[in-house]
């Protein structure tokens, strides 16, 4: 049996010759929505608040809109100011109610096929959805929907629910949109378009985020509020977990609550990392809770440091709380260049790894000689980790310290969330000690979920109904796993009964 220090060591070897970017190793939402109805010139809208939801999905996009009598698309690979980057688009996208998605494949995998807005003809008309989430019985359900007929035109978890809206016998639309609804697992929030307008919806549980707002008559709802500020909408609310509103073309709302109210357990991940710091989620600017989350882990895991530095960009708000509880002055120890495109589209290694370096460099001056803490949001596989503290220590830093604003991400997400296998987590494969001798760093701490908690508002978690859903820290998943019980990888997992 190969002990742990050795392991670690087979493991770096794994990735010293490896080009890394320091997005390469981190966990990405699988996608943003957004939605406009009785507004002029609603695809340029929308387009619009996609751009400020890009950095929820960056490997393509797209956007339908109804004129009244029909709906057209246009979707691509690639952002959103690459794929909508003339005025003729928009020309062909008329009308005042449209919606839109930016995405990061996850289930299904990538391919135009998959890029959503979904759409299809049912029996009641034209059917579009754009979906941010996961089905975690999407497979159960595909299997019994193909035996009996159905057809899938894509292989995104997201067809399923258009098949089972289609297979409905309930007579008005909507109801057969809550009967396909109760069938599925998992996280969704959805926003639906037909001819009689929009639908907008959030899973039972509240996992992924969606909020609504409002200019004059026209309503508009996207996945975060930071979309609202950029089309210049007054945010009006949440939609509530297992809410389902419906706005007409004059911008009625009407309500539904067809699942009652399950005690909410909405991602607390969103508050650590996805979520533009700019944004608020559940009345609270996610800004000052990545501060506040700084300031629990100075106090819960102090370093003998002369310099506090985030790892750019998203380490930098608790950072910020880091240095001010401890009183270590706050500095930019690695400079990145917003200029430079993403390394993996790079014809080679070669060129790839030169990308990097232009991407990312040590402030050298700043560090050499000095004894520094890092603060990341989170660790994955470890590589970027590793990477980082090997560039402090090339730049001539004495000590160098790691704090992670978030608890050991030891378990996979299955609601939307693009994580790697559990075996590839490092924190499901090492302890602390053994992650910090991988890693390179003097030591290694993580904010306790406490810690988390306390400061997103909770006194503490409370272990038998948890406030959020934090199962790729506790494994503590707030749904079943059916897909993943069928194929038998469920050992160990926590779920509900």
């Amino acid at each position: 049996m190969t002990d742990i220090s050795t392991a670690s060591e087979l493991a770096r070897d794994s990735f010293d010759s490896t080009p890394w970017d320091l997005e390469d190793d981190a966990l990405h939402e699988e996608c943003g929505i957004f939605g406009t109805i009785a507004c002029k010139s609603a695809a340029s809208i929308v387009a619009l608040g996609l751009h400020a939801l890009q950095h929820r999905g960056q490997e393509a996009c797209g956007i339908i809109s109804f004129d009244g009598d029909e709906f057209l698309a246009h979707r691509g690979i690639g952002h959103v100011s690459q794929v909508f980057n003339n005025q003729d688009i928009f020309a062909h996208l008329p009308g005042r109610m449209a919606s839109g998605h930016v995405r990061y494949s996850t289930t299904g995998g990538a391919g135009l096929r998959n890029v959503q807005p979904l759409y299809a003809e049912l029996a009641a008309g034209g059917f579009s959805i754009a979906h941010n989430g996961n089905i975690s019985n999407a497979m159960t359900l595909k299997r019994d929907l193909v035996q009996k007929g159905s057809i899938f035109q894509s292989t995104s978890d997201t067809e399923v629910i258009i098949h089972l809206v289609a297979t409905s016998r309930y007579p008005t639309l909507l109801d057969r949109f809550v009967d396909a609804l109760r069938l599925i697992e998992g996280a969704y929030s959805l926003i639906c378009m037909t001819a009689e307008g929009m639908i907008a919806c959030r899973d039972p549980l509240g996992i992924r985020p969606l909020v609504m707002g409002r200019i004059g008559d026209a309503i508009f709802f996207s996945s975060e509020t930071v979309g609202l500020d950029v089309v210049g909408a007054e945010f009006i609310r949440e939609v509530e977990p297992g809410e389902l509103i419906q706005v007409d073309h004059n911008g009625k709302i009407s309500s539904h609550r067809p699942f009652g109210t399950p005690p909410a357990r909405p991602c607390i991940f969103e508050h650590v990392y996805f979520s533009r710091p700019d944004s608020v989620m559940g009345g609270q600017s996610v800004y000052e809770v990545r501060k506040a989350i700084g300031k629990e882990l100075a106090k819960e895991a102090p370093a003998p440091a002369d310099l506090v530095i985030p790892v750019p960009d998203s380490g930098v708000p608790a950072a910020i709380g880091y240095a001010q509880e401890s009183g270590i002055p706050f500095e930019l120890g690695i400079i990145r260049s917003h200029y430079v495109g993403r390394t993996f589209i790079q014809p080679s290694d070669g060129a790839r790894h030169a990308d990097v370096k232009r991407k990312h460099n040590a402030n050298r001056a700043l560090i050499e000689g000095k004894r520094i803490v890092l603060i990341d949001d989170s660790i994955v596989r470890g590589t970027t980790s590793l990477k980082i503290v090997q560039m402090m220590r090339d730049a001539g830093a004495s000590e160098v310290h790691m704090r992670i604003a978030s608890p050991p991400t030891e378990h996979s997400c299955f609601y939307g969330v693009d994580t790697p296998e559990r075996s590839k987590l490092l924190a499901a494969r090492m302890d602390l000690a053994a992650m910090a001798d991988f890693i390179q760093a003097d030591s290694l701490a993580f904010v306790s979920i406490d810690g988390l908690y306390r400061a997103v508002g909770e006194e503490k978690r409370k272990p038998k109904c948890p406030q959020f859903c934090d199962a790729c820290f506790s494994g503590d998943y707030p749904t079943r796993l059916t897909d993943l019980i069928e194929a038998g990888k469920a050992e160990g997992v926590k779920q509900p009964a």
